[in-house]
Parts: structure tokens; sequence; C-alpha cells
């Protein structure tokens, strides 16, 4: 049994906090559609897998967590953060976990501390706080509940409500996990297909993901031309196996219409290992073009992440490698860089673009107007760093007046740590309780137009765009 506030995250007025929970309490139950997220499918796809231990579940694959504590000057050798040379790092788990819970309250106001408390309470039953007095009482009732059937990865699927979730795949994945966890089991587990490691020439490992593309398309990639066909391959394969949307990062939203030659010359180039400046910029601004052109053939929902400079601490990247909350953003301009994508499928009702950022300057400049206009573009929510109750906020003020709800695209977690993934969810639907009653309180909508609202941004806007 969870002892958090019933009332959490509702404004402190008492009649717009009355107004939040009566619209919050018929949406807390609707299903969970997680249509973007980073989950482990081999989680799923092995009915005896479990999440280890508790530094396993909550620390060592979390870099919410582990940036927040290296924030604070520990090393990720003592988060038992693993090295790409596989030199030495904590493997006593339970002496990670200490660490942990001795600095708990760095957390404090923050999303991950928010996400923290309600797994550990909703899930956990633990209700009072980590901190180094405990740790070793908490660690053990954790590990014993992780044990139990109750508390498999496959059951918390079910517990949690989960009708859908996405994982990210590379566009070289063969799925075999995915085709694994189907057989015996109907959670609805979906792959998304990602080329990042393909279509952006300066990834880590371009040429080798390159031969791995051409292995498993059976198309060999020898220009431009083949390069495309096989994508379509592989995007074609990911929708057998489900996939209801591509997924694309790039520094700048930048989009190109180079001509066929003028694109397989800077392939070319790449391929002999000689490309000049500006050459991974501008294919990747050709191939987002070529990308919404696939998603109007096969009906795939496209979504751009911009604005992300990766791997800012170069250090922890060469020791630690990807994903290791290094990640920082950039300011991002979407109105002339979109604008090539924009003129040509735009006004094609048969795209769906869902364009997320980092720079909520661009919120009510280029974003919202952006998508009260076009009606191939839809604003998915706000992400990362503003994957926030302040964040949430800030995102329904700027956005909402302007590109209107029914523009957007709901919510979706984002995230690797499972277990969080309905805490993230709560928050939105509490978040959005509290706006949707500052409009009934001001006499913008009535009471029922409210309820519809809720059940919109709670499950109907994902369950849109995304066509699931």
């Amino acid at each position: 049994m969870t002892h958090l506030p019933a009332d959490r995250f509702f404004p402190p007025d008492p009649t717009l906090r009355h107004l939040a929970e009566e619209l919050y309490q018929p949406v807390a139950g609707l299903p969970i559609l997680s249509p973007h997220g980073h989950v482990d499918p081999r989680l799923f796809a092995d009915p005896a897998a479990t999440f280890g231990s508790p530094a396993d579940l909550f620390i060592i694959p979390d870099h919410y967590v582990t940036r927040m504590l290296y924030s604070q000057g520990i090393p990720l050798e003592k988060l038992g953060v693993p090295r790409v040379d596989g030199g030495p790092v904590e493997t006593d788990h339970r002496s990670i976990w200490r660490l942990f819970c001795a600095n708990f309250h760095l957390f404090r106001g923050t999303p991950s501390g928010v996400w923290l408390r309600d797994v550990l309470s909703g899930i956990f039953g633990i209700d009072e706080k980590p901190c180094a007095a405990n740790a070793d009482q908490l660690y053990d009732r954790i590990s014993e509940q992780l044990t139990r059937p109750e508390c498999s990865p496959r059951a918390l699927f079910k517990a949690f409500n989960i009708e859908v979730l996405s994982t990210t795949d590379a566009a070289t994945d063969t799925l075999e996990q995915h085709q694994t966890m189907r057989q015996g089991w109907d959670g609805r587990v979906i792959p998304c297909f990602r080329p990042d490691g393909v279509v952006n020439l300066d990834a880590p490992n371009w040429r080798a993901n390159l031969d791995q593309l051409s292995r498993v398309s059976g198309v060999e990639v020898v220009d431009v031309h083949s390069f495309i066909r096989a994508l379509e391959q592989r995007r074609a394969w990911f929708k057998a196996q489900g996939a209801a949307a591509t997924d694309h990062a790039a520094v700048t939203p930048m989009t190109l219409d180079l001509t066929p030659s003028e694109a397989d010359g800077i392939f070319q180039r790449a391929l002999r290992g000689s490309p000049e400046p500006g050459d991974a910029a501008r294919f990747t601004a050709y191939m987002l073009m070529e990308m919404a052109r696939m998603s109007i053939e096969d009906g795939l929902v496209m979504q751009l992440h911009p604005g992300s400079l990766r791997n800012h601490n170069g250090p922890v990247y060469t020791k630690f490698g990807l994903d290791k909350g290094c990640d920082i953003p950039v300011q991002t301009e979407y109105t002339r860089n979109l604008l090539p994508l924009l003129n040509r499928y735009g006004n094609d009702p048969r795209l769906t673009l869902i364009l997320f950022t980092l720079d909520e300057t661009t919120y009510s400049r280029e974003l919202a107007p952006l998508a009260g206009h076009y009606p191939a573009l839809k604003l998915g929510p706000p992400w990362w760093f503003h994957d926030s109750l302040n964040g949430m906020a800030r995102y329904f003020d700027q956005v909402m007046e302007t590109a209107g709800l029914y523009n957007t695209a709901g919510f979706n977690d984002d995230t690797r740590a499972f277990c969080s993934i309905p805490a993230r969810h709560d928050v939105w639907r509490r978040a959005s309780a509290g706006w949707v009653a500052g409009l009934v309180a001001r006499r913008m909508i009535d009471l029922d137009e409210g309820h519809e609202m809720m059940s919109e941004l709670a499950y109907g806007l994902a369950k849109r765009a995304y066509k699931l």
C-alpha cells in the first residue's frame, strides 16, 4: 500500500485542488501507452528474467540517477557503471546501494526523486526515506521482493496496466528478442526503427554499422540508392514485427532537398573515409527528407528529437561510452530548418511527424505556431530535462493556446527505467488535471469538456498520434 499523499502535485489553491482531484480520478487507472522508450526487450523475452539486485534496478543503468551522483563528485566506477575497456568498477551491489542511500537527499525536488519515491512506495511498500542508516534494511527488503514471481518484468507489465510499450532498436537489429517474447506471452511490446547509427555519417562505428545493414537487409550498400533500398527493406521488416514508428536524433532539425547525385557524392566520400566539413550534417538533413517520404509510403509515424549535443563530457564518453548523462541541450531553430520538409510533405495528412525539443524557448515562438498550422505535424510532450511537474506546466502554458490540444501527441515516458513508467505517467496525469482545472475555474471550458480533455491527455492523443 502506498502512503504518498493522494493530492500530490495538485495546485495549492483549495478550489483548483478540488477540481483537479475530480478531473484526475476517472483517468488515474486508464491503461498506459508507452510509445517511445528505451526499456531493454530482453526483460520480456525470457520468462525467467529478473531485475537483478536493487543496484541493477535503481542505479547502474539509470543515467538520471548516476549523473546527479556524478555531479557531486562520486565516480561512476563506484556506482558500478561498466567501463568500455572492462576496467575495474565496484561489483559489490550492496556497497553501491549504500552510497546511493547516503546521497538520496540529492534528489529532493527533482523528477528522479519523485519517481524513486513512487517506485519504492508503490511497488515495494517502502515509505521511509532512504539514508545511510536504513540502507542495508532496504536492500534486503527489496532483494527479497525481487525474487517473487509478482515482481518479474512480465508480471509487473500486467500489474502496471501497460497496453503497449515500444522499445527503441537500431535499423540493423534483427529483432530476435521481439520474436521470442511473442511466443507464449500476450504482452504487447513493439519495436521502433531508429536508423541514426547508419544515417548519421559521424555516428560511432558508422562503417561497421553500414556493413551490418548490408548483411541484415540482403542489399549490398554501395551507393546512396542501395542505401535507401536497404533502409526501406528494414522499415518493412520492423513494421511486420509490429513497429508503429521511427525515431530520429540530430543536433539540429535541418532538412535539405539534395539531388540524388549530390547525396551520393557525400555518401561516396564517407565510404572512402574522406568526408568534407559539413557532409554529415547535410546528409542527415537529406535523409530526414527521405524518411518523411518513406513514412508517407509505409505509414510509420516519424519522431524527430533534435537539440542534444551528445557526449559533452569527453573523458566520461571515452571511459564509459554512450548514454551516461553527458548529453546537453543546445539552442535550436525549427522554422527555417524544417521549411524544406514541411513545404514538401507537411500538408500531406498521411504523414505524422512528432517533434520534440530540448529548447523550451521555441515553444511559443516556433513549435506551437508550426503545429497549429501543418496537418502532418504534432508536438511531443515535454521531454528529457523537462519531463517534470514544472516542465509540464511550462509546456501547457506556452504551447496549448496556439497549437491546440489536439495537435499534441499526449505523453510518453522515454525511459530505460521500466519500474518508473507508472510514476511518470501519473505525474503527467496529475499535472494535466491541474492545468485543465485552471481552465474550468476560469470558465474557459465547462467540466464536461474538462473530463474529455483529461481522457485525451491521458490516453486518446497518444493512441491516435502513434496509430496504436
